[in-house]
């Protein structure tokens, strides 16, 4: 079995009508947060700047200390299972105009709930509602 292992963001911004969550179309057709392997020499949050500004566009990205959590899945990928790991930080943003990249069919800012319903795997909906819940994995 294959290992590999990524990390993404939630990212967040706040607007007067209250915060607002950046979901991306992947090519597959679903709706997930910002993710991507982790490169050599990385640490878990450069990875996440660098994909975050690789896939939105957007450069102002801030931590929130305290939320790390991860997910863990497997897929096949060429006919051999995979089984990945990511972990994700939440990051809050200023910036809503994205310019999204060639990975990526389109994105979407949405309110907590509407979020909540068009992200397409359960594990995603989960990172979503700690968020949310304010826990700390």
């Amino acid at each position: 079995m294959i290992e590999e292992r990524s990390a993404g963001a939630v990212i967040f911004s706040e607007t007067p009508a209250g915060m607002i969550f950046l979901l991306l179309n992947y090519p597959s057709g679903h709706w997930d947060f910002v993710k991507g392997n982790i490169e050599e020499g990385e640490t878990l949050r450069q990875t996440v700047v660098r994909e975050i500004m690789e896939e939105t566009g957007i450069f102002d990205v801030e931590f929130v200390n305290g939320f790390e959590d991860k997910i863990e899945y497997h897929y096949q990928r060429d006919g051999n299972m995979v089984h990945k790991e990511v972990v994700f930080f939440l990051a809050k943003t200023k910036t809503t105009d994205v310019k999204i990249s060639h990975e990526h069919l389109g994105f979407v800012w949405l309110s907590f709930n509407d979020a909540l319903k068009k992200l397409t795997y359960k594990n995603a909906q989960n990172i979503l509602k700690k968020v949310k819940l304010g826990l700390k994995a």
